[in-house]
């Protein structure tokens, strides 16, 4: 590898290593790079998924608004059986794994593609890379928010970054912490599993018992939480000042 690591935000700017676009569909908001424009490529499968959680919805009202895991039906889509997988490990409803589901679907269907990809879908992210990134983390008014990143190796791409707040952004959440990241190689186990460890952040003092919680489900790599001025990590999380090489 290489000593430079290229930072990850919403940043359309062109570069040798990256073509990036936006696609949008309904809720669903895209940031993706790639080695060239795949943007109608990209639409055309985030349309197609959206429609198949759509009839699966028609068939199972809770899948849309339980809290806790639902019984899986059989014969269902892919982005479906990941979120009732991810769902059921997690001890969460269906829809807190959806983002990282659709990023990871659109991120492995698109790899023939490009060599090196990111998906980002509303804070959640897939990725596979043949050179570093830092991801920067963002944490409201936390002293760490904007100051604080994770150097990605790309020997341990594919990798999912679930994201979650208590405070910022439209997604529901029953805890209070500024920031939640969970990585795994599962996109949608990474999601749930962000979603379930913020929720049990009340105060800065339940950290621990959120990573302990996040750690103890298998596939969870590696979890980063803020609150306030205070930060827990654990598991395999290379941490950087953003900004530096």
């Amino acid at each position: 590898m290489n000593n430079y690591s290229e930072r990850l935000y919403r940043d359309f700017s062109a570069s040798g290593r990256w073509t990036t676009f936006r696609v949008k569909v309904e809720t669903t908001d895209l940031y993706v790079r790639a080695a060239r424009d795949l943007s109608e490529r990209t639409r055309s499968i985030v349309e197609r998924v959206r429609a198949e959680l759509r009839a699966h919805i028609a068939r199972q009202d809770d899948f849309l608004s339980s809290f806790t895991p639902v019984a899986a039906m059989e014969d269902v889509p892919e982005v479906v059986r990941r979120m009732y997988r991810a769902s059921e490990r997690a001890g969460v409803g269906p829809m807190a794994a959806v983002a990282g589901a659709i990023a990871e679907l659109v991120g492995t269907e698109l790899a023939a593609e490009s060599d090196e990809l990111i998906i980002e879908n509303g804070g959640d992210i897939w990725m596979r890379v043949r050179e570093p990134v830092t991801m920067g983390i963002f944490a409201g008014y936390s002293k760490f928010s904007g100051r604080l990143a994770v150097l990605i190796d790309p020997r341990k791409t594919p990798l999912g970054a679930g994201c979650s707040s208590g405070k910022h952004g439209h997604s529901t959440s029953l805890g209070r912490a500024d920031a939640v990241t969970v990585f795994s190689p599962d996109a949608a186990l990474a999601d749930a599993v962000a979603t379930e460890a913020c929720n049990r952040v009340k105060r800065e003092e339940d950290l621990p018992l959120a990573l302990e919680y996040a750690l103890g489900i298998p596939g969870i790599t590696g979890v980063l939480a803020v609150m306030g001025d205070s930060l827990a990590v654990r598991g395999d999380v290379e941490l950087r000042e953003y900004g530096a090489h």
